[in-house]
């Protein structure tokens, strides 16, 4: 019996006023242009055109990110990287069979552990979001999964973040096009956006970036013990698994921002509730759409739940067996990419549900 494995994301943007940080002429003074903005404002009393003129009056005053700035001031080092040991593949100098002990004198303490949908928790290492990495450990406290959407990968064979994806597959060959799961046999159908492969007792996903020509973006390692143990292809439904998924998102939206020289967002536990309820009747009700079955938009709905914003987005996935899969998939598709790598949003909050076959939704809901 066959399945096919698919993806479906979808986002929407609200925008209620104009970009507060854009670079402005020096001509005038600050206090002049307050002056002629007054003016403005009281010849016409637009609401949307005194945001305007208020937005170009701030502008000349904050001319730049003061917070992007002060991350640019306090970004890490990258570590030396060297070639793997022992496997074919490393994530910041870290391979499949190393003790926590190892990794934790490579990498600092872990910063969160969530449930993963393999039945073991993702621990996430980072630097506010520099040199960001997963790794999940069996009961030894041995490396059984690694994970990094960043510059931190070395292989045998060249293989690092930023290599064509065509160079991939000439130094690993054909990637699997089946994978079996107990009694299930399921399809790969990544649509170009990843490639996964049996290498040295374990699995590797490598992701590619297809706005950025197709290039490595992240990797994802799995010991095939651990690969095996798991039977069906969606995880079980648990509240532990939910937040893991939640969590998850969230960190690795994060990192993908600090790659792209953003600063990371703050979690928002209250829009995280309106993202929670937008996922669950989905998932109850069977849909798949920014608008609820009551006609409510995403910024209806925050409305509603009393969450204040004057930029908003929202981004959905369904399908994806996890919240990396999830990820990848949204940053390969335009219009998620802008929401999660827009400089102006402060905020984020997700939600996440599973419906009767385990299947997840995710809702991202960002907001300034």
């Amino acid at each position: 019996m066959n399945k096919i494995v698919g993806t479906v994301i979808i986002s929407m943007i609200l925008v209620t006023n104009g970009s507060v940080y854009a670079s402005t002429q020096e001509e005038e003074s600050v206090w002049q242009r307050l002056d002629a903005a007054i003016e403005s404002w009281i010849g016409d009393l637009n609401l949307y055109e005194v945001m305007e003129s208020f937005n170009d009056w701030l502008s000349a005053i904050l001319p730049f990110d003061i917070e992007q700035e002060e991350q640019e001031r306090t970004e890490p080092n990258l570590p030396e990287l060297d070639e793997p040991g022992t496997q074919q593949f490393a994530v910041h100098n870290i391979e499949l069979g190393d003790v926590r002990e190892d990794v934790e004198e490579e990498v600092g303490e872990v910063q969160r552990a969530t449930l993963n949908d393999y039945g073991v928790d993702w621990e996430a290492y980072h630097e506010n979001y520099h040199q960001f990495i997963m790794v999940s450990y069996d009961d030894q406290d041995q490396v059984r999964a690694l994970f990094t959407n960043q510059e931190l990968v070395t292989s045998e064979f060249g293989i690092e973040h930023g290599s064509p994806r065509q160079s991939v597959q000439d130094a690993l060959g054909e990637p699997l096009e089946v994978m079996t799961k107990g009694l299930m046999r399921y399809q790969i159908n990544s649509n170009g956006e990843y490639d996964i492969y049996e290498l040295d007792g374990s699995f590797v996903t490598i992701f590619y970036d297809q706005h950025e020509e197709q290039t490595v973006t992240a990797i994802q390692i799995i010991d095939e013990s651990l690969e095996q143990q798991r039977s069906e292809f969606y995880a079980g439904e648990s509240q532990e698994l939910i937040e893991g998924f939640e969590y998850q998102l969230f960190d690795l939206t994060n990192a993908a921002r600090v790659q792209h020289g953003l600063s990371p967002l703050t979690w928002s536990e209250d829009v995280r509730g309106t993202a929670r309820d937008h996922s669950e009747d989905m998932a109850e009700h069977e849909y798949f759409d920014h608008n609820n079955q009551a006609g409510q938009t995403p910024f209806d709905r925050m409305e509603e739940d009393n969450i204040s914003f004057t930029r908003a987005g929202e981004n959905l996935a369904y399908g994806q067996a996890s919240s990396i899969f999830a990820h990848e998939g949204l940053m390969n598709s335009l219009g998620h990419r802008e929401n999660i790598l827009e400089g102006q949003f402060e905020r984020l909050g997700v939600g996440v549900a599973l419906n009767e076959e385990n299947q997840p939704y995710f809702t991202e809901k960002f907001y300034r």
